[in-house]
């Protein structure tokens, strides 16, 4: 029996938008009078973008990355580098700004003990999450972060679905970042005592034009972003050291103000210094938004100068350079928060942290009006609410950067996420949902923000103590694993604690997967192969069959790869699928690997084997592979090929469902569906014969 092609032709308009990953082959070239270079033939896989596309769409589309490699400013490479000290301020304005809001939500959390359960922060701070991040580093260089360390030590489905469930936690800490400090610039607005008396109240409306104007910004295309972090870095940490300074003189001047805290503290902790500790310790995972710099701090590699290159092209400077960014803000912030934490604990009363307390999300700007002055506090707030902002700025790149990075390369994205405006578009309506959700409320959000960071953080340390462990590094590898097991806890600590954030991070990690999933079954009948290269002797191979006009393909799945299997093999078909007794055969074999990757740059090999003639590929997918290299074969020759299948046996519903998982299945059958939703001209689609 042969399967026909359908004469109903689509419309050629879905071959050229690339919503479908449908290519207008009639586009290409086919060398009539022989064998081009396949250097001078379009990439079978490109998609042809043109056409029928409104002045919206390619508004939205302009710039749209094939390679999900240059998302954001932290992208995997860069056109121009800096030095590691002006990087770190990339990361610093995520990081640092925490300094906002972090002594007000400690103060909260640890009363007066904040100072005691801040240094317990700082310790696993510096001795734990520090140690993990620098080995990130060395390993995920390109700035893919600890995600894709995962994803290379977890292969097939099980890291495909374990990288969507951490791109989950990514997304929940990067937009509530967003929100959140959006949220605390809004407070340190309102509360200044220059705001008109009628805006007092307008925390919710403030918030949602901070983030509006933060995607029309990116919108727009955003610039210049390390000169902008250096000065807002540098202006914000100025001006909280002379705040925390003069706080100091302030407790120096003041004996009673540290005796007083040091009763407190004691009364606090039951009477003991061994309670302060061990409530300390309690409380410690509360203050856990004070590790949030490490993720982004990995993530803006590539923008530090390199240099030092291992043959295998490990860039040592930068990697030296990333190492001494990430150590010179950990440090940095450790001093900043003991400091602050210190200060804000002594000289502010419990009763302003509290909702409703000229203290509350921002402990430093109380600081500065009460003592230092309207003035100066005003400029407090304004540098405040500039780097709050930035760090929405910095947290809305790294989204760009992480989802195109990994969802459209698996399959589990439209065609539009390589493109950064309706990505924009789509992280600034979650991040005003999420907003009017918690009303913009920093107190509220500091869950599922801190629920984010743990999330990423925990898994680095299990990715560096699986890297450990296969290097067989047993020392490093048994420190990772008590530093992992630290942060689980505090993570599993914080969920308990505030299980609010969990379930928003959970309301993340579900929509990933839903639309991930969908998005992968949509796509399923798309070319996916990034290119397809022949070598030599299959390139022989197809001059030969060329040279009588005709080219027969038998699709064999491989067995014994003996002489019967394909004397047998050519003889079957030859009689069942009528093949010309004159036309040579050759065999087409697909070599399994990941059935769990979508794009792959395929290889096709000529082998002869027992004197067939072969060609073999490997791929995760074996009838969108045959079918990308049926139509290259035909862009090759100007031959339309025809390819030759045997019904698959069993249940066509279990089939399929292999098909989606496995990548096998109903070969034939979506094969031919394959070539029909890519080549709309049915003269120039390979035939597809079934018996």
């Amino acid at each position: 029996m042969t399967e026909q092609a359908s004469t109903a032709a689509p419309d050629p308009s879905e071959a050229a938008t690339g919503d479908t990953g449908a290519i207008d082959l009639r586009s290409w070239a086919a060398g009539a009078d022989g064998l081009p270079d396949q250097r001078d033939v379009p990439d079978a896989c490109a998609p042809q973008r043109r056409a029928r596309q409104g002045g919206l769409r390619r508004w939205a589309m302009q710039g749209a990355d094939t390679a999900g490699s240059r998302q954001g400013y932290h992208g995997a490479s860069a056109e121009r580098t800096h030095h590691w000290l002006r990087v770190m301020c990339l990361t610093g304005v995520d990081y640092f700004s925490s300094l906002g809001y972090q002594p007000a939500i400690a103060a909260i959390a640890a009363g007066f003990i904040s100072p005691v359960a801040t240094l317990v922060l700082v310790a696993l701070t510096l001795f734990g999450a520090l140690p993990v991040y620098r080995r990130v580093a060395s390993e995920s260089f390109r700035g893919e972060g600890s995600i894709a360390m995962l994803e290379r030590l977890l292969p097939w489905w099980a890291g495909k679905l374990f990288v969507l469930v951490l791109l989950g936690f990514a997304g929940t800490a990067f937009i509530i970042t967003i929100t959140l400090s959006a949220a605390d610039a809004a407070a340190h607005a309102v509360e200044n005592p220059l705001m008109p008396a009628a805006l007092h109240s307008a925390n919710l409306p403030i918030t949602l034009l901070l983030i509006v104007l933060l995607g029309a910004v990116f919108l727009r295309g955003f610039q210049e972003a390390i000169g902008i972090a250096v000065v807002l870095v540098a202006v914000f940490l100025v001006l909280n050291a002379v705040v925390i300074v003069n706080s100091f003189i302030l407790v120096a001047d003041d004996p009673a103000l540290l005796s007083g805290w040091g009763a407190a503290m004691l009364r606090q902790g039951g009477g003991s210094p061994i309670g302060v500790i061990a409530l300390a310790l309690v409380v410690f995972p509360q203050l856990a938004l004070g590790l949030s710099g490490f993720e982004t701090g990995v993530t803006v590699i590539p923008q530090i100068h390199g240099g030092g290159e291992t043959p295998q092209g490990k860039p040592l400077r930068r990697i030296a350079g990333a190492k001494k960014l990430l150590t010179t803000a950990a440090i940095t912030m450790s001093v900043f928060l003991l400091t602050s934490s210190f200060v804000t604990t002594l000289l502010i009363p419990q009763r302003e942290f509290q909702p409703g307390g000229g203290a509350n999300g921002r402990a430093l700007a109380y600081l500065a009006h009460e003592h230092l002055g309207p003035v100066f506090g005003t400029a407090y707030d304004v540098s405040t609410i500039a780097i709050l902002w930035f760090a929405g700025a910095s947290a809305m790149a790294g989204l760009l950067n992480i989802v195109p990075r990994y969802l459209p390369r698996y399959g589990m994205a439209p065609a539009w996420a390589r493109a950064i405006r309706p990505l924009v578009i789509v992280f600034t309506v979650i991040a005003i949902l999420v907003t009017f959700v918690f009303r913009a409320s920093v107190d509220e959000q500091n869950g599922a923000y801190a629920t984010g960071v743990l999330a990423l953080i925990s898994s680095a340390a299990v990715a560096v103590t699986l890297s450990a462990r296969r290097k067989r590094q047993w020392k490093r590898t048994a420190f990772f694993a008590l530093v992992a097991l630290i942060l689980l806890y505090t993570l599993v600590v914080n969920v308990v604690e505030r299980p609010d954030g969990i379930r928003i991070a959970l309301l993340f990690v579900l929509g990933i997967l839903v639309v991930s999933l969908a998005s992968r079954v949509r796509r399923s009948f798309e070319i996916r192969a990034t290119s397809v290269t022949f070598d030599e002797t299959a390139l022989a191979f197809l001059r030969e069959a060329e040279d009588f006009g005709e080219i027969h393909l038998v699709a064999n799945e491989p067995d014994a790869r003996d002489a019967a299997e394909y004397t047998v093999k050519a003889k079957e078909e030859r009689r069942d699928s009528n093949i010309p007794g004159r036309a040579s055969i050759i065999f087409l074999e697909v070599e399994k690997t990941d059935s769990s990757d979508f794009e792959e740059d395929l290889v096709v090999r000529g082998i002869v084997r027992h004197g067939f003639r072969v060609l073999e590929v490997a791929s995760g997918n074996v009838p969108n592979t045959i079918a990308i290299v049926l139509l290259q074969i035909r862009n090759l020759t100007g031959v339309v090929p025809h390819v030759y299948f045997e019904w698959t046996e069993g249940n066509p519903v279990s089939n399929m469902f292999r098909f989606l998982v496995s990548g096998e299945g109903e070969v034939a059958p979506v094969t031919r569906e394959v070539l029909r939703e890519t080549e709309p001209d049915v003269r120039r689609r390979p035939m597809v014969h079934v018996s």
